[in-house]
């Protein structure tokens, strides 16, 4: 099933059981998401969603809290108007999800409910829980039969969040324990950035124009960049930020399904096995590092205290439940290769960072320059023909270009032609989770990461963790808040190359720059 047709279809009726039911995630990006499919018309006519934590939560305790928040953020008649009739569908359970007994109370209240809303057995389980939960659920599930699949008469999905294990070694015990209840097909790992439109649209746009893929390998483009970050630190997560990192936290996951997108070959058929199949060979492909690599080919920071345009930032080690002698890197800067036939050679720097001067994500291919330089500055730098996928803000695609300045002599300007989703006439962009969430109700795994890919990301990212925590050479580099991030990431860059600045990439309508 392709994208276009899931986005056309309705699921069949289910029942949606959300675990830490009474979490940020719920109210923020869940309940949310589920409100505008079934404002789209894309839920089917019976569908229930069932909230489970150990909060103290009747059905309408519960429905009043999400309602009153949801309600705060809906400006649409239209869609007011339907939050009364959506509500109806939502229910909640306190048990003690610690507790194997308590899942047959799950059992129980998932029987009547499909009873009394004629709703088949087809069970949609979704983990909003902290991850050490994620090793015992599935395995209560199981004690009780909730996995089990009739071919036929109903189907059993589960969705985890990330992250996905801490290291390699708990992600493997981590699929071991999952996949010793459910197989394969009923797992979605999700990973929100697949479920933004400007990446899906990444493989359009190289799939079906054939002026762009014969340019998509290494004797065409010089270097790629990767770049996800965020203005902000880290808030009130210090506690679960500081066991994690920015590689565990963005590089291992986000930013590893990007590479894989960015660099995969067209697969045969576009489905979820053959996709993800390509996927998972461009991670296998990244070149592994040796301790030596770690340290001149990745660089860590961590922001320090700064006056900022947007006011004064304490800096990350100051920030509630943060140790104040604290190691973990709010920023990481690394330069990777992918030894196949298509990126030999080529250069791919990822970033990422908490308080920066602005929050974007994009995707940079600086193309090679043109072997004779004709014109007199015909290029500001060494590589000035660059396509720029930006994910978030203002999503779009940018080609930058030389052309000749009108008048008499031949002096070159480089000029950008854009396209913006904001810019189409009645099209709004679906919010991640709500495709994430569609694609799961329909079966369609394709946007979600399949175990070997994991595995391959975390074989890759082990290494470098493995310098941090041993090697006493390994530098942690402070950085003032509201800028790029340490200086010494600008060292990875060679052959005349340098980081993008992000600000520059945008044009006069776009405001979401704070230099």
């Amino acid at each position: 099933m392709n994208k276009i047709e899931s986005l056309n279809n309705k699921p069949d009726p289910f029942i949606m059981v959300i675990f830490g039911a009474s979490g940020d995630l719920t109210t923020r990006k869940l309940i949310p998401a589920l409100f505008h499919l079934y404002c789209r018309g894309l839920m089917p006519e019976r569908f229930c969603i069932l909230g489970v934590s150990r909060t103290a939560f009747t059905d309408e305790t519960f429905r009043d809290k999400e309602q009153t928040l949801l309600e705060a953020t809906i400006v649409n008649s239209s869609q007011k108007a339907l939050i009364s009739s959506f509500f109806t569908n939502i229910f909640y359970l306190k048990i003690n999800t610690m507790e194997e007994s308590e899942y047959g109370v799950l059992k129980d209240r998932l029987r009547s409910l499909g009873q009394k809303l004629n709703i088949p057995a087809n069970y949609l389980f979704y983990l909003a829980t902290p991850p050490s939960m994620y090793e015992v659920i599935p395995q209560y599930l199981s004690k009780y039969d909730l996995q089990k699949e009739k071919t036929g008469e109903c189907w059993r999905r589960i969705i985890i969040e990330k992250p996905y294990g801490h290291d390699l070694e708990s992600a493997l015990r981590l699929d071991k324990i999952v996949l010793n209840v459910f197989k394969e097909h009923q797992v979605y790992r999700i990973d929100h950035f697949l479920g933004k439109e400007t990446v899906q649209n990444i493989l359009v746009f190289r799939f079906a124009n054939g002026i762009f893929e014969p340019l998509w390998n290494r004797n065409y483009i010089n270097y790629v960049e990767i770049t996800a970050v965020e203005d902000m630190g880290v808030l009130d997560r210090g506690g679960y930020y500081d066991s994690s990192g920015a590689l565990r936290d963005m590089i291992q996951n986000h930013l590893m399904q990007l590479l894989g997108i960015t660099a995969m070959e067209p697969p045969a058929q576009f489905n979820g096995t053959m996709f993800r199949d390509e996927v998972n060979k461009v991670l296998r492909s990244l070149r592994p590092m040796s301790d030596e690599d770690v340290l001149k080919d990745v660089v860590r920071g961590q922001y320090t205290e700064a006056v900022t345009l947007k006011g004064e930032m304490k800096s990350y080690r100051e920030e509630k439940s943060v140790n104040p002698d604290s190691r973990t890197e709010t920023f990481v800067a690394m330069k990777v290769f992918i030894d196949n036939w298509r990126w030999s050679g080529v250069p791919f720097y990822i970033r990422t960072g908490k308080a920066m001067p602005t929050k974007v994500s994009e995707i940079v291919i600086h193309f090679n320059a043109t072997p004779y330089q004709l014109f007199e500055k015909q290029c500001a730098g060494t590589y000035c023909n660059k396509l720029v996928i930006r994910i978030m803000p203002d999503e779009g695609i940018l080609l930058q270009f030389g052309l000749k300045i009108p008048g008499s002599t031949f002096e070159v300007k480089q000029v950008s032609m854009e396209f913006k989703y904001d810019k189409l006439s009645h099209t709004s962009l679906p919010e991640a989770y709500e495709r994430l969430l569609l694609d799961c109700m329909l079966g369609d795994n394709m946007l979600y990461s399949r175990t070997d890919s994991v595995e391959a990301s975390w074989r890759f990212i082990e290494p470098i963790l493995q310098v941090w925590q041993t090697d006493e050479k390994s530098p942690l580099y402070g950085y003032p808040a509201g800028t790029w991030g340490p200086p010494e990431q600008n060292d990875l860059m060679d052959h005349g190359r340098s980081w993008t600045d992000p600000c520059k990439n945008l044009t006069d309508s776009d405001n979401y720059c704070l230099l």
